[in-house]
């Protein structure tokens, strides 16, 4: 089983953690040795000390890309969720890891706010917090993720379908029975997808 790299990226309180926790055991079921990488979790031991400015943030973000790709090319499937706003530094680890899927978290603001168990939209609201991904400080969507999940629209499994079968068209899972939760709408959006990008 060759490695690869499954790249979470969207503003706080999307989902990104929740899926990828949940694709973390789907394919560790399938056989995969699976390694996660999580924005909370880098952030208190990888990259500890770093502040919010966006050096710093890039900082950050390129050293989950390093070590996401010394497990990539140790055909460990690397997962990361991680904020990660610039497309730069995305494209960056794009590059650098080659075997790299990125997946949208999409999901508007209004939601993520319910969402907040950590209370950090309202510390924005109330001063208390500057440069906030996606309320003060930027978020740069992806132009050409692999998969975007839109997870105020679709279940868990609804979107684990999505990024399951998009593995299998790009060759990084066998191909199988078609998910139970994959839509027949999903399977059109995803060819469609990756036609654009020339992957077809």
């Amino acid at each position: 089983m060759k490695g690869f790299t499954l790249w979470f990226t969207g503003v706080p309180c999307s989902g990104k953690s929740t899926l990828a926790r949940r694709m973390e055991r789907v394919l560790r079921d399938r056989g995969h040795k699976i390694e996660v990488l999580d924005g909370d979790e880098v952030r208190q031991n990888l990259s500890k000390g770093l502040g919010f400015s966006k050096e710093d943030r890039d900082t950050n973000i390129r050293r989950i890309g390093y070590v996401c790709n010394l497990l990539t090319r140790n055909d460990v499937v690397a997962i990361a969720a991680a904020v990660s706003p610039y497309r730069s530094v995305r494209a960056e680890n794009r590059k650098l890891i080659g075997n790299f899927v990125e997946i949208y978290v999409r999901c508007p603001v209004e939601i993520t706010r319910e969402r907040d168990v950590k209370g950090m939209y309202k510390m924005v609201a109330e001063g208390k917090m500057k440069s906030f991904t996606g309320v003060d400080d930027p978020y740069e969507e992806p132009e050409n993720a692999e998969v975007v999940v839109e997870t105020d629209r679709e279940t868990i499994d609804q979107s684990v379908a999505k990024i399951l079968h998009t593995l299998v068209l790009l060759g990084y899972l066998p191909a199988a029975e078609v998910h139970p939760d994959l839509r027949p709408d999903d399977e059109a959006e995803i060819r469609e997808r990756l036609a654009k990008q020339k992957y077809a």
